[in-house]
């Protein structure tokens, strides 16, 4: 007989509570709005401008250089030194002119040494004269009374005109030893002036800005050997487009701007127009102004700079330069919707002393604020405060 196991099913009843305690959350506070102040966005005359670039030169430049060829015995400066009027520069062997001038004045002496002799027969001859119309006019005299022959009275007449031509003659050779005597002094002063010649001065107060000479070297006329330019006079020489030229007239006063020079003060001058070149560069289409610059002693030959010619005035959008946020590159400003602060990326343009041109990112009548709080972040509400 077989036994069966009988498997009943017993249920199980899993009674589960679906009941659980409330969750209580406590209610965040809102944060208080920021008390602020806002500045209405709105279009402003600003003067307009164009800024031509261009490079610092001095107003006078002097090439220094022979007038007659010699070997440089000495020279006196470096590139560098200031220099004075009339301080010697550079001295040139001198030995051929020294000659020619002592020649000159030997000339002179033996001209000066026939003088004395000169005067003498002068005096002379001028005796012999007046001795020989005395005699004359007692020859006279005497044959209107019949007392001498005819014979006399001709020779008597002979030795008084023998008397003057010597006297003339001699008068004669003095003009002639005046006139070379005149010319023997020319000759002394020529000779005296290219004398000095072989000592080069600087012909104005200045700097030395290049030396090609060096002592023993061979000066030809016109050859330089220095060039000076003059100390504290200075002009910029910028390049202004043919289009603009219309705006740019001589006397007109131009702010020009120096990079290189140190100080704000410095780097900012009142400049003026003194000079517009006629001829426009066919490469670049430009005019070449020039600018006179007030005695500035961080001036250099060669500086950059920067001339900007005003050009009237213009309607653009502004902010007060503290409502400005700068963060590298990005700049934002913070403006005021329904209550609300909204962070606004800006592009700004020309700035002046509190005030920053947008050129783009806000519209006039938008309210921005400053200034700008501590902490104050982008949505957070705000409250508006006079």
């Amino acid at each position: 007989m077989k036994s069966y196991l009988l498997f009943l099913p017993i249920p199980v009843l899993l009674l589960t509570s679906c009941g659980s305690e409330p969750t209580h959350r406590a209610a965040q506070p809102q944060a208080p709005p920021v008390a602020v102040q806002v500045a209405a966005v709105n279009a402003q005359d600003w003067p307009t401008s164009y800024e031509a670039t261009g490079t610092v030169r001095a107003r006078t430049t002097a090439t220094i250089s022979s007038k007659v060829m010699g070997y440089v015995q000495q020279v006196s400066v470096q590139v560098g030194d200031r220099v004075r009027h009339g301080q010697a520069l550079i001295t040139l062997d001198a030995r051929d002119l020294d000659v020619s001038l002592r020649r000159a004045e030997a000339g002179g002496a033996e001209v000066e040494s026939a003088i004395p002799e000169l005067e003498n027969a002068t005096a002379a001859a001028k005796a012999n004269l007046d001795l020989a119309q005395t005699t004359f006019q007692r020859m006279e005299e005497l044959a209107a009374k019949k007392s001498i022959s005819n014979q006399e009275l001709d020779e008597a007449s002979a030795r008084l005109k023998a008397a003057q031509a010597n006297y003339d003659m001699v008068r004669s050779r003095r003009t002639q030893i005046n006139s070379k005597m005149a010319v023997v002094e020319q000759e002394i002063r020529a000779a005296g002036i290219m004398r000095d010649y072989a000592k080069l001065a600087a012909p104005f107060s200045g700097v030395v800005i290049t030396r090609t000479a060096e002592p023993g070297n061979l000066a030809t006329p016109g050859a330089p050997l220095l060039t000076i330019e003059q100390d504290g006079l200075y002009r910029l020489e910028a390049s202004v487009d043919e289009s603009k030229l219309a705006n740019v007239r001589v006397g007109q006063a131009v702010e020009v701007v120096i990079d290189a020079a140190t100080g704000d003060n410095h780097r900012k001058l009142n400049a003026r127009v003194s000079e517009i070149v006629p001829s426009v560069d066919s490469a670049s289409r430009t005019y070449i102004v020039k600018l006179d610059l007030p005695a500035t002693p961080q001036l250099r030959t060669g500086m950059f700079g920067r001339a900007i010619f005003p050009l009237g005035m213009q309607k653009v959008v502004a902010v007060p330069l503290a409502a400005l946020m700068e963060r590298g590159q990005l700049q934002s400003v913070f403006v005021v919707e329904d209550g609300v602060a909204h962070t606004r990326l800006v592009t700004t343009g020309r700035r002046t002393g509190d005030a920053v041109e947008v050129l783009s990112g806000l519209n006039a009548g938008e309210k921005v604020v400053l200034p700008l709080p501590v902490g104050l972040q982008d949505g957070a509400r705000v409250e508006v405060r006079q």
